[in-house]
């Protein structure tokens, strides 16, 4: 019976996560005429697979043990399962016999059915066989899956993105060098830095520094800005050089929540 409750609330809860993460991420290639209403990286990552239903499907594929060792170990879903694993997984079934992105990854109506169907499968296929695994076996899992996805996710999955910026061009790999070499600094994982410097590269190599591209570099700026400084990278950097962390920057990080040493 509990089985049973918990697959159908799966389903529910799936479908509903599913068709606005698809619908969201679709409506940010409409953006700014549209208003977008996914993850920036998710945005990203969507671009770094090119359109390619196999490359979208292994994206996802290579996050899904991470999250279901999270689902047995910790009994919670991840932020991998809606921003990579359903967006990525709805465009490539959507791909798979229809290669025009404009019709499919690109269709917030087409993408949101797809998402919808994708999550409904995902997540009742993670929690119940979570719920139906016993606990020693849980251990077991966690033990071998969490520390091989922590492998998969760093470093291997930055190493991935930073050999396909260098691949397209100098400026591409300039930029993604850069910023995922500043990304690991401050959120401790390179990808989404990497992903940034291949939008910024590939948009300079396209149309080259025009608003959209500035506004992009803008909109970057201002990600590492407040990132590291809501996760106290200003302060770490200080110590990190023997300097005494300010107390005006002390009660500015305890005004907004985020307290330092």
């Amino acid at each position: 019976m509990v089985t049973l409750l918990i697959i159908f609330k799966s389903l529910i809860i799936g479908a509903l996560v599913g068709f606005g993460v698809g619908a969201g991420a679709a409506r940010m290639f409409h953006a700014p005429n549209v208003q977008g209403m996914g993850a920036f990286r998710t945005f990203g990552e969507l671009n770094a697979c090119a359109g390619d239903p196999i490359s979208h499907f292994s994206f996802g594929l290579g996050f899904l043990f991470n999250s279901w060792a999270s689902v047995v170990g910790a009994g919670a879903l991840t932020q991998d399962v809606d921003h990579r694993i359903l967006p990525n997984w709805a465009a490539a079934a959507l791909l798979w016999k229809n290669k025009n992105v404009e019709e499919t990854l690109h269709n917030p109506k087409r993408m949101a059915i797809a998402g919808a169907i994708i999550g409904a499968v995902v997540v009742t296929i993670l929690n119940s066989t979570a719920a139906a695994i016993p606990v020693s076996m849980q251990m077991v899992a966690t033990k071998v899956l969490v520390p091989a996805a922590n492998w998969l996710i760093n470093p291997i999955m930055p190493i991935v993105f930073w050999m396909a910026a260098m691949d397209a061009g100098r400026r591409t790999g300039v930029w993604g060098t850069v910023l995922g070499g500043l990304s690991h600094l401050v959120m401790g994982n390179a990808v989404p830095g990497i992903v940034l410097g291949i939008l910024i590269g590939k948009g300079v190599d396209d149309s080259g520094w025009d608003r959209i591209t500035k506004t992009l570099v803008t909109a970057v700026v201002l990600l590492f800005v407040l990132s590291g400084f809501f996760r106290g990278f200003d302060a770490a950097f200080l110590h990190s050089i023997n300097v005494e962390v300010p107390q005006w920057l002390i009660d500015l990080h305890k005004m907004f929540g985020s307290a330092v040493k």
